[in-house]
């Protein structure tokens, strides 16, 4: 049986720091395919260190495979889920045209989940009227009104002030809207995770920190700072370019930088596997392989599915 009789799509997912973009590539090389990005960072150019796009993982026997929604939108930019699901099949219904499979690799589950389940994903305008009448609330009260729309998953929603509005903006219209359906392709997806233990995974997020931080993670965000992008543009970002941003402007040392983004990044990557067994409670099926077995021995599991 070939590949497309069965599936139209691979899902490689996984924690951060288990190793999933350099499997996915090797995987791709295989299957003739090409990378679309799960990544909410790896949009941005000029975000390279902090948000790890490791090129070289793209390398495999000195080919460099193709890959798409990467250093597509400008630093600064605030990219979102809309834009996200639109770009994806954009992309998935260019490599398939093309006689490519494409292969889904990353960690934000939500971009994941909304591919997946094809989210009733519309532009929502701005609602002047909604925003003055939130306006004072505390950031409790909104997650409060916003729990009265929905369940509430995603906790970027309500991290701050302004993204509760938003969802509460979004809520309020598709609320107002029930009708809207996005016009998607259906795909046949077959999802591939991969798993890494809690200790394991712990070291290797740590040592990639310090290796980044060497690298010049630091340089990075002065860089973006010095060409004029604002001090609370980069912490919304969230991790490696919230930490380095207070500590190059001063309201944290070097060591309490490292310490607080180490226990962040550990903290989301805790979050990733939370958010991918609540992906499999919703009925999505995850095929689990090991982190630490070799490519090879993964891609053979995997080509066994077709």
């Amino acid at each position: 049986m070939s590949v497309s009789e069965k599936y139209d799509l691979i899902v490689v997912l996984g924690p951060t720091a288990s190793g999933k973009t350099r499997f996915a590539a090797k995987l791709a090389s295989e299957i003739n395919g090409e990378i679309i990005s799960a990544d909410s960072r790896q949009v941005y150019r000029e975000m390279t260190i902090g948000t790890g796009k490791d090129y070289e993982d793209y390398i495999v026997d000195g080919k460099k495979i193709k890959y798409h929604l990467i250093d597509i939108a400008e630093p600064g930019y605030k990219y979102n889920l809309f834009e996200y699901q639109k770009d994806f099949f954009h992309s998935f219904e260019q490599i398939t045209a093309e006689g490519k499979f494409p292969v889904l690799c990353g960690g934000t589950g939500l971009y994941i989940e909304a591919v997946l389940k094809k989210y009733k994903m519309v532009h929502v305008p701005v609602n002047e009227e909604l925003r003055k009448e939130l306006a004072g609330k505390s950031l409790v009260e909104l997650t409060d009104i916003l729990k009265t729309f929905k369940q509430l998953h995603n906790t970027t929603d309500t991290e701050t002030v302004s993204r509760a509005i938003r969802s509460i903006e979004i809520a309020t219209f598709y609320k107002n809207n029930p009708d809207i359906i996005p016009d998607l392709p259906d795909i046949r997806p077959l999802i591939i995770g991969i798993s890494i233990d809690r200790q394991a995974r712990r070291q290797k997020i740590t040592e990639r920190l310090k290796k980044r931080l060497e690298e010049g993670m630091t340089d990075e965000v002065k860089d973006l700072l010095d060409k004029g992008l604002k001090a609370e543009d980069l912490i919304y970002y969230g991790l490696e370019y919230k930490y380095v941003t207070l500590y190059l402007t001063g309201e944290l040392t070097y060591d309490e930088m490292f310490e607080k983004l180490n226990t962040s990044i550990h903290r989301f990557a805790k979050r990733q596997m939370t958010w991918f067994r609540g992906m499999e409670r919703r009925g999505i099926k995850i095929n689990w392989l090991d982190a630490f077995e070799p490519d090879e021995k993964k891609i053979e599991k995997v080509l066994a599915f077709f």
